[in-house]
Parts: structure tokens; sequence; C-alpha cells
């Protein structure tokens, strides 16, 4: 398994268009054969850092998954709708292999 840690730099005033795109992601993972563990927003403390954790079996099926997003229609008209409005300032990706109790 593999598991894609995104921690983005979103605009404050814009959390609830954060949200909704953030909700959309979540369901095209999982439609897509990913397990999403959620987005994280801003409660207490940064105001604009948000974070995001999803896992694929392993990192050829993640590679699969951004390749079909790359002419998925919806997911084309999350990212223009992302770039457009600008809640989104800057994201990081990182990959981890987790490692989960054995009970």
């Amino acid at each position: 398994m593999i598991t894609c840690h995104v921690k983005y730099v979103i605009d404050p005033y814009q959390i609830r268009e954060f949200e909704n795109y953030a909700s959309e992601w979540i369901r095209i993972v999982e439609l897509m054969g990913g397990i999403h563990h959620g987005y994280f927003l801003p409660s207490e403390g940064a105001n604009n850092i948000a974070y995001c954790l999803f896992s694929f079996n392993s990192l050829a099926h993640y590679e699969e998954y951004r390749s079909a997003t790359l002419s998925k229609a919806e997911c084309v008209e999350l990212v223009n709708a992302a770039n457009e409005k600008k809640f989104i300032l800057s994201y990081e990706r990182s990959f981890m292999k987790p490692l989960l109790s054995d009970k």
C-alpha cells in the first residue's frame, strides 16, 4: 500500500470552496479504487493549512489513477475551478508506506 499525503496552503477566506473541492475528490478517489482517509481543515492554529491522505494498493495503482484523472472531465473541471478561484495557493505531495497495527 502507498499513501499520498498532501499539504495545502489555502486561502482562508475561501474555506467553503476548498471544502466543496475536497468532498468531490474524496468521492473520485474512492470511485477509482483508492481509500480516502479524509481532508483535515484548519481549526486551531494556522488558518491556511489543510492536509489530506489517501491510499492505493501500490504506486502503480496510484499512477493509473493520476493518469486517468488527466482525461476525466469532472477532474479537469475541479482543477480548472481551483486554478480560476485560487483557493489553493500551493501544495506539496509526498508518498508514504503506512505501518498499521497487526492486531
